[in-house]
């Protein structure tokens, strides 16, 4: 980054080809959608260019891109929950509904990684950014909370209740067969799966 602030016309290219892949997940994963995704971490590259020079080494420089390219996302998501929605079509909710409630055993790992998407994506946005990032993108509650500029408590706080709202949806990838009910454990645990089940989706 320095380098890129004191005039190198190469060094921010480099920094970008560095992270992208983690910057390109974490935004996949928060919008659910190629296209806005692709759209916010170009969105978040962009300022980060514009504002380098405000960077001032208090963290990490991967975790002030992801805080940049989040808070892109953030963005969106509240752009869009100010969309008037369409209803499907009959047939394309049954299909829907067919295809949320199949057995885990008759789902491909995309199949599942698509639902999972699918929750992620009705989670309230500061939800779901935080469950993707400590769940899915494996960064720690303290790191999770420096790129959403937040206390860590409420990162926590943000994860426990997006959990609960995801083992209500998604109960059924942990156990198809059996529903045992909510708990703290057992929404931790969904958390983990689903950073599991979402990453082997994409490969």
């Amino acid at each position: 980054m320095a380098q890129h602030v004191a005039g190198d016309p190469d060094a921010f290219g480099e920094l970008f080809r560095r992270h992208r892949d983690r910057l390109w997940s974490v935004a996949m994963r928060t919008l659910g959608d190629p296209e806005e995704a692709a759209d916010a971490v170009q969105d978040g590259i962009i300022s980060a260019y514009r504002n380098a020079s405000s960077y001032r080494g208090d963290a990490a420089v991967t975790t002030w891109l992801h805080r940049i390219v989040v808070n892109a996302c953030l963005d969106r998501i509240r752009r869009r929950s100010t969309r008037p929605t369409v209803a499907l079509p009959e047939e394309e909710n049954h299909a829907t509904l067919s295809r949320l409630t199949e057995r885990r055993d008759a789902m491909d790992e995309r199949e599942t990684s698509m639902e999972i998407n699918r929750a992620l994506a009705a989670l309230p946005a500061e939800q779901a950014a935080a469950i993707v990032l400590i769940d899915v993108e494996g960064w720690s509650v303290e790191e999770a909370a420096v790129i959403l500029n937040c206390p860590p408590g409420t990162v926590k706080s943000r994860c426990s209740r997006g959990r609960v709202k995801l083992a209500a949806t998604l109960g059924h990838l942990r156990n198809p067969d059996h529903d045992d009910g909510v708990t703290a454990t057992n929404t931790k645990n969904l958390g983990s799966n689903v950073g599991a089940a979402s990453l082997k989706g994409e490969k």
